[in-house]
């Protein structure tokens, strides 16, 4: 499984759900990643504010704050590699990212005419 690392602006908390004005980017993120972390996915989320020696420590993310400042903010990586900056990766992306095949629940329609059977009288 690919390790995915969110790095986040400062929030005022570790998940930025919180407060009277909260960002619905961020609720949609929060629960996506919920969401992907329950199938088995391995999601780390940094928050600028809260772990500074996080960005520090890694060179990656470090140069990009350097060229792009905190207003780039967020950075996502897989496997210590940038996938996206500047916006929170969906649903989709990160199943993507960690591998996971999704469950379709729709009714795959069946072949033939006649669901199967030899005739079709």
């Amino acid at each position: 499984m690919k390790k995915i690392q969110v790095f986040d602006p400062a929030l005022c908390c570790s998940s930025g759900v919180c407060g009277t004005d909260v960002d619905q980017a961020l609720v949609d993120f929060s629960a996506n990643a919920d969401s992907v972390r329950q199938a088995g996915a391995h999601i780390e989320r940094f928050n600028l504010a809260q772990q500074p020696m996080a960005f520090a420590g890694n060179p990656t993310v470090k140069a990009f704050l350097e060229r792009s400042g905190q207003e780039g903010l967020p950075l996502v990586l897989v496997d210590g590699e940038v996938a996206l900056a500047g916006r929170y990766p969906t649903r989709a992306d990160l199943m993507r990212w960690a591998g996971i095949v999704p469950i379709s629940t729709e009714a795959k329609p069946q072949s033939g005419c006649c669901s199967g059977s030899s005739s079709c009288d």
